[in-house]
């Protein structure tokens, strides 16, 4: 069965927001998106007082406990929920203290990304062969430059990914941190959407465009809440699925990266259409 053949079947399976980067979000079952993506998204980081830089688990060594908190938005506020369950708003006095104590390292607060703002992106190939606490090369990123406004995602307004490439990688959806995990009917293809590149999807009242495969970091291999380490979330598509992503190289790729075209709301279970070229 070929993509074309199927693709008037696909509809959204599930839809997420991550408020602070690096933790854990939510899934929420209507999720409102602009040019800058979705509301609420990425919407607070931390930042390293000691560097200047954004805080990333994709510097898994400094910081991959960020995955072990989560994040909702309750009442117009960003709250945290900390490891031991204790719930923090984001904006409350002495936040910054209890996570810098967490962390092990000063950090404070942001939720306006500040001009040139960066992360460390840990090659994860190395992280995988030479351990967590490991210092590999790890290149610096800067912020959010396929995207208006001034949130916290790493280059473009929205993520998606397919039930197929999921279920081909074997591994959750939460692992890979997208927006919209599209479901796909039996028989579609993993990794179609390194196909998607500059078409348009509707889906329900939305229109998105592709951007390009979606490059992996270390961050689905790690200890994420409830869920263990997983190597293979990043050696599957290694082999299987190494392509050109956005002027990078050859990278191990899973899912898309999309801008919004026309602005809305996407609802779980609408339908997903995929214009052709």
């Amino acid at each position: 069965m070929t993509a074309g053949s199927v693709e008037h079947q696909m509809h959204v399976g599930s839809l997420r927001r991550y408020p602070v980067k690096s933790m854990l979000g939510e899934t929420v079952t209507a999720l409102p998106v602009g040019f800058g993506g979705a509301e609420g998204d990425r919407r607070v980081a931390l930042i390293d007082q000691e560097t200047g830089r954004v805080a990333s688990a994709k510097q898994a060594r400094l910081w991959r406990q960020l995955l072990q908190c989560s994040a909702r938005i309750d009442g117009g506020r960003v709250w945290i929920r900390m490891p031991d369950g204790t719930d923090v708003a984001a904006d409350e006095d002495g936040v910054e203290d209890l996570l810098s104590n967490l962390l092990s390292r000063p950090v404070r607060v942001a939720d306006h990304r500040p001009q040139g703002a960066s992360v460390e992106r840990a090659d994860p190939e190395q992280v995988l062969e030479q351990g967590l606490d490991a210092d590999v090369d790890a290149p610096l990123l800067e912020l959010a430059e396929g995207t208006p406004g001034d949130s916290f995602v790493d280059l473009a307004p929205l993520h998606v990914i397919t039930t197929a490439t999921l279920e081909r990688i074997g591994t959750e959806a939460e692992r890979y941190r997208p927006n919209i995990v599209i479901s796909t009917p039996p028989g579609y293809p993993a990794y179609a959407e390194n196909e998607w590149t500059d078409r348009i999807l509707t889906v329900g009242s939305v229109q998105l465009k592709g951007m390009g495969p979606t490059p992996r970091c270390v961050i689905p291999t790690l200890e994420q809440g409830d869920l263990g380490r997983a190597p293979h979330a990043l050696r599957t598509p290694t082999a299987e699925n190494r392509v050109e992503s956005f002027g990078l190289g050859r990278l191990p790729c899973a899912g898309a990266y999309v801008e919004v075209v026309t602005e809305g709301t996407i609802s779980v279970g609408a339908a997903v259409e995929l214009h052709p070229e």
